[in-house]
């Protein structure tokens, strides 16, 4: 059974990795980057001030700071208990066959995926938190092509970042639950919370139009 599912996942991540091309070399790479989504948190940091007294914003910012710590940690923790190679890893035997985009392989061990335990975790407690549902499309869009991403670059099988969501969003979760039993706020109007949707569109067009034209001077 579990040789099975390997063999599943290492045919999914084949099939990911090697449709590739100049431009999706790009996009997928500068959309994997976790510093061009800095305006992006700083927007989702802006609707929180604009619906919520000081007291909460404060917990609002305490649990997201615990929430990444504690959801990076455990798939910190979870790869050293697993052990197991990334694909893009050069003692794993199909390295030679995997695509990598500027050279970039990762650590040694892959599961599960930080990329999507982190973004995963921000996405759904931002669900939780706000209950908007455009907003929390956008993030879990956001979450979602980050996590093709990383099989696409080479570094991750889809099962890394299928349990790296699943730690995610159980941290999210447990959180949550835990700001809403220390600080249970009264829910009400939600302001401003278009502003992370423009915000994560221009970063998109961003990496689009950079990605076309270095495809197109290559």
């Amino acid at each position: 059974m579990l040789d099975s599912l390997i063999q599943l996942d290492t045919s999914l991540f084949f099939t990911i990795n090697e449709g590739h091309n100049t431009f999706f070399d790009g996009f997928m790479y500068y959309f994997s980057d976790k510093i061009i989504w800095i305006p992006m948190y700083l927007s989702i940091l802006y609707v929180m001030w604009k619906s919520f007294v000081w007291k909460h914003i404060l917990f609002c910012v305490i649990a997201v700071a615990l929430l990444i710590l504690v959801a990076d940690q455990v798939a910190h923790l979870l790869k050293e208990i697993f052990g197991r190679l990334r694909p893009s890893n050069l003692e794993n035997p199909i390295s030679e066959f995997v695509h990598i985009v500027n050279e970039k392989r990762g650590g040694r061990y892959g599961f599960p995926s930080n990329h999507a335990s982190n973004t995963w975790a921000l996405a759904f407690y931002i669900f939780l938190l706000f209950r908007k549902h455009w907003l929390s499309l956008t993030l879990m869009t956001w979450a979602l092509i980050t996590c093709y991403s990383r099989s696409y670059l080479g570094v991750h099988y889809p099962g890394d970042w299928l349990f790296g969501t699943m730690v995610g969003i159980t941290t999210a979760c447990v959180i949550y639950t835990l700001q809403i039993a220390i600080c249970n706020y009264p829910r009400g109007e939600v302001r401003q919370a278009y502003a992370p949707i423009i915000i994560f569109t221009m970063t998109v067009a961003g990496i689009v139009a950079y990605s076309t034209f270095r495809a197109l001077v290559s």
